[in-house]
């Protein structure tokens, strides 16, 4: 059976994060993960690997794709299933948009969010379809 992404990646996306990791010498990817903060309770994180950052594991899911690397934090995995990464730059925002079906709710600041984690029944169905 073929593995899937847990994320996938648009081709804005994948452009800025090739362009992040040139501009830092070293520099292997982004760690996409989610952590507690915010009024709706979590928030996506993004940091960026380089040698001396130890916490890109083995056996955590990878996406490569157009030359972007992203690791994925094992404990983000339900949460981040089927999630779109884009980039856009607005007269009124640059940033990483995050199209994410588990996505219940954001706070009117829009950083953080509400997100319902996938089931393990919806990352078999996921697996299946690959």
């Amino acid at each position: 059976m073929a593995r899937f992404s847990i994320v996938t990646l648009t081709d804005k996306a994948a452009q800025r994060i090739k362009e992040i990791c040139a501009a830092h010498k070293g520099a292997q990817g982004l760690l996409l993960g989610v952590k507690k903060g915010g009024c709706a309770g979590l928030e996506y994180s993004m940091d960026l690997v380089t040698p001396d950052i130890s916490a890109v594991k083995p056996n955590m899911d990878k996406i490569e794709q157009d030359g972007a690397t992203v690791f994925i934090e094992p404990q983000a995995v339900l949460f981040l299933l089927g999630t779109e990464i884009d980039f856009e730059a607005t007269p009124l925002r640059t940033g990483f948009v995050f199209n994410n079906p588990n996505q219940t709710s954001a706070c009117g600041c829009g950083v953080s969010v509400e997100i319902t984690p996938a089931t393990a029944e919806d990352f078999r169905q996921k697996a299946q379809l690959a």
